[in-house]
């Protein structure tokens, strides 16, 4: 738990009559932390605590709760404006992020970045507990991603550096430094800037390619399996054209279409050889990695790999 020195403020619900719980958690949060509605899922109410600490011009806020959801519409976005990124460490319940490209599933463990001036919708199913990291968006481009966070971005389970650095980040908001918050500020936004770095390979690219590459590996990573993944729908989602989308993975030494394609096979060859498919036919392993058919796949895996899917399997 965070030094009671670096505390701004503290409230809880539970004090508060239940219907009245949602008012005022919203009000708090409006003058804490950013403006939302809530909606609460248990017949007790809501039930939630939070705590905010100050790293210099870097938040930090404790949330607790039974299961709920927070929602900031374009409508809240508009009214309160919050210029920040913010970075979900969930310690604790599942949640499901839905943002205006699609959904994210998090898990006790993962990290959720994502921009506070997009609309959103953070739903937790049961019980949970969160670190919140608040950033002032002009920091973040500046200290940790170039060109800020076009989409939500989920970290913890791309690498084991990844999730390494993600125990990392938890163990700094635990344990943060009393007598030096800007050593600890520092810190985290140090782990924040690694982990973009580890998303990207650590390869040097233009500032406003780098973000973009991030972000287009992660809906990439996340869409693997649905057979309708183009470079059409990353290049939608990214924001940028088609053309623009092969530039910025130039400096990775490939195209979009032939990233898609590695992991893809990277995948079904880990499945394939790691055991667990005795059952499995190889036309459901190539539905299951978003290939069009059989035939295609056993193309495309001979060609990579020197063997069949079958031989693969053993």
């Amino acid at each position: 738990m965070p030094a009671a020195s670096l505390l701004t403020s503290v409230a809880t619900t539970e004090d508060v009559e239940p219907r009245e719980r949602i008012g005022f958690w919203e009000d708090y949060n409006r003058r804490a932390l950013v403006g939302l509605s809530c909606t609460s899922y248990s017949e007790r109410g809501l039930v939630a605590r939070q705590a905010n600490y100050r790293l210099g011009d870097v938040r930090l806020a404790d949330i607790s709760g039974n299961a709920h959801a927070i929602e900031r519409t374009p409508q809240v976005a508009r009214s309160a404006p919050k210029d920040s990124v913010f970075a979900s460490l969930l310690l604790k319940g599942e949640a499901v992020f839905l943002h205006e490209h699609g959904c994210l599933a998090a898990a006790a463990g993962d990290l959720v970045v994502y921009d506070t001036r997009r609309p959103y919708l953070f739903g937790f199913s049961s019980a949970m507990r969160q670190f919140l990291v608040d950033v002032p968006r002009e920091l973040f481009v500046r200290a940790c991603m170039a060109g800020g966070v076009p989409a939500p971005m989920l970290f913890g389970r791309g690498t084991a550096r990844e999730g390494e650095l993600v125990v990392g980040l938890r163990s700094l908001l635990d344990s943060p430094a009393a007598d030096d918050p800007e050593r600890t500020r520092g810190a985290v936004l140090g782990v924040l800037r690694m982990l973009a770095d580890e998303r990207s390979g650590g390869r040097p690219a233009p500032a406003g390619h780098r973000s973009r590459l991030i972000i287009a590996e992660d809906y990439i990573e996340r869409h693997l399996h649905d057979a309708s993944l183009t470079p059409a729908e990353v290049a939608r989602v990214v924001g940028v054209s088609v053309r623009h989308l092969g530039r910025i993975f130039e400096p990775a030494g490939t195209t979009p279409s032939r990233f898609i394609l590695e992991r893809r096979l990277q995948g079904a060859h880990a499945e394939l050889t790691g055991g667990g498919t005795a059952r499995t036919t190889i036309a459901d392993v190539a539905h299951r990695w978003g290939f069009s058919s059989q035939a295609h796949f056993a193309r495309r895996f001979r060609a990579r790999f020197g063997g069949t899917p079958r031989e693969a399997r053993g």
